[in-house]
């Protein structure tokens, strides 16, 4: 008897020690969790394990359920799916961080200035590189040719040495007369698809869009080195801003294949979208090859250029420009190239994803698009950016379900200036977010960085308050296509990770997707609009993993 009572006691001690509990590697408890679901619920805990979602609810029901290896009580801070940017140029922002920033420049002379800073901190550069310079922010007596600023002051401050500066918008070169010299640009260079700006007979060192390549084309490339240093600086950058998913709207295989083999060597966790640049060797060996799709890459499709930016005047208009009329700006590729390009696309798996500023790039893509998909469709073809779109085309969206990526800052950084490029009436079919949100009920939202910051809570609030970062205008910019909170929250999770091809892998705290969260000191979807911009992001999670 007392040997079974003894026995009895040891196994109750086991039992005792074993929890029934299900295992999990992390429980995050006490939240405000916006799931982005298909129902737009909250709940308040989660449960992650091998990097994704096992459980979401209440926190008494998932903490009696689960026992994990780490644990977070938040205390009631708000959780939201991680950040997509499905428009950014994600190793342009790393090259960018090398440059010296020209960004809010306030005139020539601060240009000036702020490259004199650079050359010093780099004696050894054999070129000096910038990017950021806008002339609409300038006086107008630095802008003297055609709206743009000329090579003379960079000459006097860098005679010796070339510069190249890239601006804003992506879509213009300044160069000194050195670069010029070196490239071996004259009055008679020409290219498709761009412009090189002349005074009289003189290069002023302004290149417009293809123009552009004349230059970059004798620039030093940065080598593999030079590019994984790069893009690990612009993951720290992203990361800090609760970005999970970045984009990268346009690289060659080279730059493809580096991104894939520092993701396999675990460097760079966070997840790209790959889109394809333009170019005979890529299209054969990607249409050879086929879409793919890995744990942190998907690669299933191609940018193209039909036009260039509105600031740089190289958007191409179905009329003239209001402040320039004798220019409607230009297409980058003609019709026919570009019809011969989709059609080949349409033939593939790919997804088709065309750069459209001007309501004439708009136009003419949504009637080829039509042409090739004939009625509604899985395919996702995007048009990015859809910045002016004439009154018969947003329809159009929705007939070929063509999803908008669009970035709302600009908006807010071209509200200034875009009536003038356009004209009162014109003007009102620009940045139309709720207008083309409405032709699918979805729109995605990205930020084109570095043209704009990386933040996409600049984003956020530009799209739900039409106002910049100083909360102007009073009442908003064309009010009539702000967009609700909830929209623009799904706008940069699970809509942007269905235009992305990644809604079934992210996008969206529910059971089984990928544990990709973000944490804020602040509750975007309550707090006042002149608030949104100084949220501070608390912690980024990718995987499961807190990398912020």
């Amino acid at each position: 008897m007392k040997k079974i009572t003894t026995s009895l006691f040891v196994l109750a001690l086991g039992l005792a020690g074993c929890s029934s509990k299900e295992k999990a590697d992390l429980l995050v408890t006490n939240a405000t969790v916006y799931t982005a679901d298909s129902a737009f619920t909250t709940a308040q805990a989660f449960a992650v394990k091998d990097g994704k979602f096992i459980a979401v609810g209440t926190t008494a029901d998932l903490t009696a359920k689960f026992e994990a290896d780490s644990t977070a009580d938040l205390g009631g801070a708000p959780v939201y799916p991680g950040f997509f940017d499905p428009h950014s140029h994600f190793l342009g922002l790393g090259q960018k961080l090398d440059q010296a920033d020209l960004v809010d420049a306030a005139s020539y002379d601060e240009v000036i200035a702020r490259l004199k800073a650079y050359a010093q901190k780099h004696p050894d550069a054999m070129w000096i590189t910038g990017r950021g310079w806008d002339q609409n922010d300038w006086p107008k007596t630095d802008s003297p040719v055609s709206g743009f600023p000329t090579k003379a002051k960079l000459d006097a401050a860098f005679p010796n040495i070339p510069v190249a500066l890239t601006r804003i918008d992506g879509h213009a070169l300044l160069v000194n007369s050195k670069a010029l010299e070196l490239a071996k640009v004259t009055a008679g260079s020409r290219l498709a698809g761009g412009e090189v700006v002349l005074q009289g007979t003189d290069p002023t060192g302004v290149l417009v869009d293809n123009a552009m390549n004349l230059i970059k084309r004798v620039i030093p490339k940065p080598d593999d080195a030079d590019k994984t240093r790069m893009l690990l600086a612009a993951q720290q950058v992203c990361f800090s801003l609760g970005l999970t998913s970045v984009s990268d709207a346009g690289l060659n295989r080279e730059d493809i294949e580096l991104v894939e083999k520092l993701q396999n060597e675990n460097k760079l966790k966070i997840r790209d979208y790959v889109m394809i640049s333009m170019g005979l060797p890529n299209i054969e060996y990607y249409l050879k090859k086929g879409p793919y799709q890995t744990d942190r890459l998907t690669v299933k499709s191609f940018k193209l250029y039909a036009d260039g930016a509105l600031g740089s005047r190289g958007a191409c208009l179905r009329k003239p420009y209001s402040d320039r009329p004798e220019t409607a700006g230009f297409l980058l590729l003609s019709p026919k190239e570009l019809e011969t390009i989709l059609t080949q696309i349409a033939g593939s798996s790919f997804q088709a994803n065309t750069h459209c500023i001007g309501d004439s790039a708009n136009h003419l893509i949504l009637d080829l698009y039509g042409k090739l998909l004939k009625t509604k469709n899985e395919r996702r073809w995007r048009i990015e950016h859809a910045q002016v779109v004439s009154p018969e085309d947003f329809q159009k969206f929705g007939l070929y379900s063509v999803i908008p990526s669009v970035q709302p800052t600009h908006a807010t950084s071209d509200m200034y200036w875009a009536a003038d490029r356009l004209g009162p009436i014109r003007v009102k079919g620009a940045y139309a977010f709720k207008d083309l949100m409405k032709q699918n009920n979805l729109i995605a939202f990205g930020s084109d960085f570095p043209v704009e910051a990386v933040y996409p809570l600049f984003g956020f609030h530009s799209a739900v308050a039409r106002q910049d970062a100083k909360n102007y205008p009073a009442g908003g910019y064309q009010m009539e296509n702000a967009v609700d909170r909830q929209s623009a929250l799904l706008a940069m999770t699970r809509w942007a990770a269905y235009a992305n091809f990644e809604d079934h892998l992210r996008g969206s705290i529910v059971t089984g997707k990928q544990a990709d969260f973000v944490v804020l000191a602040q509750d975007i979807m309550k707090i006042p609009n002149e608030q949104l911009r100084a949220v501070k992001v608390r912690q980024t999670w990718v995987g499961g993993e807190r990398v912020f």
